[in-house]
């Protein structure tokens, strides 16, 4: 066994901690004669705790949640950095790279949690009027008020289980909408009466699934990011041997259609890829300009960076 153990760098959040032990957990399985050890960052995300993350107009830093490990891998203090993928950025600091994903994606998909006496109506058409929904999303936020331009959004911060406790506690708050993703790896869940349980969450919430097709998901949502250094070798091989590939190519394909229409990770855009057969499928929708827009294609697995490029232009288009 090597002496000298690889330091796996994350945040310090609950949901942070839960991918990076279960990347452990993963690196462990895998290379038994290989010390592997956890080291917290503080990013410049968790320090900014009041801030907006609702500005699309290049104020906020970029790599909120993402820089401070990446100058840890930089500066060979860190060897693999463990990110929700949908908080790293689709340009990286010279001599980083996205060596992989670690296992398969969660689900895609967004979670309505509300405080009504019973379930919701089966789609977010069918609420109640002129609701108050707390989100910090500007994806969530636009595709909430272009089916509800009759809902009022408050902008809410904290990890997982702040937002629940503010969204029970706030009588002027109905609705929240977390990633279902998440809200799993925490070890919530669904009953089937519609409740939410698990991990301290508040009595009296209930959740219910929303489909893509009324709410897109964010680009890279439900997968692990495994960020390394560009030339180690070692780590990369560790990388590949963690990876999902059908997960990679779908997420490559998003990142790709974000990159090439400019966007970041805070912007009011959301893309789902997935593999049908042969073929990758994505769909995206962006409300960078003045109306909704909306695209999609398909293409072999082994052009999604191509794939996503070209999504772009329709929608540029």
């Amino acid at each position: 066994m090597n002496d000298k153990p690889i330091f796996i760098a994350t945040r310090g959040s609950a949901l942070a901690l839960a991918q990076a032990n279960f990347t452990l957990a993963a690196c462990r399985q895998k290379f038994p004669q290989t010390r592997f050890e956890i080291k917290i960052i503080k990013t410049t995300g968790d320090k900014l705790q009041t801030a907006s993350l609702s500005k699309i107009d290049g104020s906020l830093p970029k790599g909120l949640f993402t820089k401070e490990l990446e100058n840890a891998l930089l500066r060979g203090e860190a060897d693999l950095a463990v990110h929700s993928l949908k908080d790293l950025p689709t340009e990286l600091p010279a001599g980083l790279h996205l060596g992989g994903v670690s296992g398969k994606r969660e689900d895609v998909r967004d979670v309505l949690i509300h405080k009504f006496p019973a379930q919701p109506a089966a789609r977010l058409a069918g609420l109640p009027p002129g609701l108050t929904a707390g989100t910090s999303s500007t994806r969530r936020t636009a595709q909430l008020l272009a089916m509800r331009p009759d809902f009022k959004v408050v902008e809410i911060r904290g990890n997982v289980l702040t937002r629940l406790h503010k969204l029970a506690a706030d009588t002027k708050m109905d609705v929240t909408i977390l990633a279902a993703a998440g809200l799993a790896r925490l070890g919530y869940r669904i009953s089937e009466n519609g409740a939410l349980t698990g991990n301290n969450a508040p009595a009296g919430l209930l959740a219910r699934i929303l489909e893509t097709d009324e709410m897109l998901s964010c680009v890279g949502q439900g997968a692990i990011g495994l960020e390394s250094r560009e030339k180690d070798g070692r780590i990369g091989a560790i990388c590949r041997e963690l990876t999902d590939e059908a997960t990679l190519q779908c997420v490559t394909a998003e990142r790709s259609f974000l990159q090439a229409i400019g966007g970041g990770c805070q912007a009011p855009v959301g893309a789902y890829a997935r593999i049908a057969g042969r073929e990758i499928h994505l769909q995206v929708i962006s409300f960078l300009g003045k109306e909704t827009r909306r695209a999609g294609g398909c293409a072999p697995l082994t052009d999604a960076i191509a794939l996503g490029r070209r999504v772009a232009a329709e929608l540029a288009g």
